[in-house]
This record gives C-alpha cells, structure tokens and sequence, in this order.
C-alpha cells in the first residue's frame, strides 16, 4: 500500500526561515481543534512517524474537549504511511532541522491566537513526536512550560538538555525494542542534570506505542494507555498558564 494524503489540514501557519541564503517552504499545515469555551490554554501535539493520522486527530479532540486549543502540526506535508518501512523512510526522510523548524512556527502561530489564554504552551507527543517534544523544549526555552515524550525516539531526540526549562514528565515502555528501558532511565537522569528542570519519568508493563488505540502494530496496551493519558491530561492541566 502507497503512502496517501491526509484529510485533517484546517489551519495554515507561517514558518521561519532555513538561514540567510534558503528560504524554504514559508509555510506549515496542521490540525487545531478548539474547547466548546472556544479559549484555552495552548498544547502542541506532534505526531508519530504514521503521519497526522486518525490518532492524532483524536489527540487533538479529546484534549480540546478537556479545555484545551490543541494544534498539531503536519510535519510530512499531508502524506500518512500505511506499514512501518513506508514510516520508516518518511521518518528518515524529514531532517531534525526541518520539524523543529516547523514545530517552532507552530508555537509561534498558536501564542498569537486570541483563543489560547496561557502564556506559554504545553507539548505532547509519541514515538518520532516524543523525541521533537524535547527538541522542542530544549530549543524554545521559556515558550514551553510543560513537554511530555511518550516513548520518544528518532531524529529529533537531541544530545543537549542545558536548553530545557519546561517540566518534563515522560512515559516510556520496559518492553520497547525501539528505546530500550534502560536508555530511557539514563535520559531521564541526562535532562534532569543538565537542565535543572522537573523531571518526571513514568515506565509501564507494556510494549513501545502503547498508547495508540488504532494499534496499527498490535501494540496497544488499554490499561497503560488509561493511566499515562490521566497523568499527562492532569500534568498539562498544572502546568501550561
């Protein structure tokens, strides 16, 4: 099965630009979904390596029902994979430098709307979104008050926390074959030192993304998935004014 687009772009946001001599591409597409209030505080939502799919749709809603304006950048351009190795090489594809770039327009874009009434942004994100949600915080600093990995690997996973101000609360998996366990533990005990920041690592019985519910790789722990989504919702609900 080919990789196809996905229908859930209904915002556009301008970006940064690459350096001096690239502009790139000007501007980033993603999903925002808005509380019935229709004012919230702010949280970015960042994908895993599927695309903007169902899942981070359904992210974006049910933290919207919650309060929140969730935004969730469209970090491959409209494209969504079907198998892992179609993932796999469009994960590989998006260099570190370009979602940080986008996810960077997007914090920007969703301070300035009248509807989000925090000062700073919160950020969430799974497998390949995990690892841009600190890259995130490590890069725009006092923007982020609140980041939260789920299971974070890839390419955006940087090497230096010192740039981290937000808190920090992680959930990892002690069955996962993509970060293992013990380099889950070692980057906890990493941004906690070199940071300073609150940091706060949860690790379940479960397997890597056993957080999405459409289990598209028979991942999918209930159980787990319930008591992470709880601790995040109530860390978010703290911590991003």
């Amino acid at each position: 099965m080919m990789a196809s687009k996905t229908p859930h772009q209904n915002v556009t946001f301008d970006l940064p630009t690459k350096d001096a001599g690239q502009d790139g591409d000007r501007t980033g597409h993603g999903y925002l979904a808005l509380p019935a209030s229709g004012k919230g505080p702010g949280v970015i939502v960042i994908q895993e390596w599927w695309g903007l799919v169902d899942h981070i749709k359904d992210v974006c809603d049910r933290l919207a029902d919650l309060g929140f304006v969730a935004l969730a950048p469209d970090l491959y351009g409209g494209w969504i994979a079907h198998d892992g190795d179609e993932a796999g090489e469009m994960m590989q594809n998006l260099p570190a430098e370009e979602g940080a770039r986008q996810l960077a327009g997007a914090v920007d874009w969703l301070l300035a709307r009248d509807e989000v009434t925090s000062q700073t942004v919160g950020a969430i994100g799974f497998c390949m979104g995990g690892g841009f949600v600190l890259a995130l915080a490590a890069q725009q600093g006092d923007k982020v008050s609140a980041a939260v990995p789920f299971y974070g690997v890839g390419q955006g996973v940087p090497g230096d926390f010192s740039g981290v101000t937000a808190a920090v609360q992680g959930h990892y998996a002690e069955q996962d074959d993509s970060f293992p366990v013990e380099d889950a533990r070692e980057q906890e005990q990493q941004i906690r030192e070199e940071s300073g920041a609150d940091v706060e690592y949860f690790y379940y019985d479960a397997p890597h993304a056993f957080h999405n519910d459409e289990n598209p790789q028979g991942n999918y722990r209930p159980e787990a998935a319930a008591l992470a989504w709880d601790r995040a919702v109530s860390f978010l609900k703290e911590k991003v004014r």
